[in-house]
């Protein structure tokens, strides 16, 4: 680890970082009898709609779309997803459900205690690209115990957009020094540093699951701990 002030607040990426999307969207597309009478691969199905996701925010942030929120851009890339599949007998009402599974998603192991051990000596939160509801709903869905929640949607710009870390440290209120941002993807923790931000990166080497794992352990300059998990960095700071 390198030198570093011990932070105030700890601010967190969710998807892929907090919560284990890929196999949360998938058990709830297996529950989907349209899904079973298909025969459709439910992990490819979550890898692909996951996959949608940043070519959807990169038309937002080049103007090709006006600002559209986190939700809203899920299910324009599940409708794309659904012609491709060939699944064309779902309703209206069984669609915004199945795009709701966002708001559900199961955190991995480490995350509840660990974050409950931060929790009582620093500030934690959200930086993340999820709306609002989103972020809250799977906050009371999962348990996850938030101080506050932060998200792109507040300040209508997407993560890696600066926009996003300088709202968080505005609102924070504190010197960017101070604030702490955990991710486990390094692009988000290279723009993170670029706003002066201390940064700690957790390998999460099951996001896109086990015939994908990968951990990038280069040593980067713009990451300032390296730890296992939520846990560890609990250790690390003592907490």
């Amino acid at each position: 680890m390198k030198k570093l002030i011990k932070p105030k607040a700890i601010i967190f990426d969710v998807f892929g970082t907090v919560v284990d999307w890929r196999t949360s969207i998938t058990l709830q597309c297996q529950e989907s009898s349209e899904f079973r009478k298909l025969n459709i691969d439910c992990a490819l199905f979550a890898d692909k709609w996951r996959g949608k996701y940043r070519p959807f925010m990169y038309k937002v942030g080049s103007g090709k779309l006006p600002w559209t929120n986190l939700d809203d851009l899920h299910r324009m890339a599940l409708d794309e997803l659904l012609d491709e599949f060939k699944i064309w007998n779902l309703t209206e009402l069984e669609k915004q459900n199945l795009n709701r599974a966002w708001h559900s998603l199961k955190p991995w192991p480490d995350s509840i205690p660990g974050l409950c051990r931060l929790k009582r000596n620093f500030i934690t939160g959200t930086l993340s690209n999820g709306n609002v509801s989103l972020l809250v709903n799977m906050a009371k869905h999962a348990g996850l115990p938030w101080d506050c929640i932060f998200s792109a949607e507040m300040c209508k710009a997407y993560k890696p957009d600066q926009k996003v870390y300088q709202m968080a440290i505005s609102l924070l209120d504190e010197k960017p020094q101070n604030i702490l941002m955990v991710a486990a993807h390094h692009s988000d923790l290279l723009a993170a540093h670029a706003a002066g931000l201390a940064t700690a990166y957790i390998p999460r080497p099951l996001e896109y699951g086990i015939q994908n794992n990968h951990v990038d352990n280069q040593d980067v300059s713009f990451v300032d701990i390296m730890v296992d998990d939520i846990c560890a960095l609990a250790d690390t700071l003592d907490s």
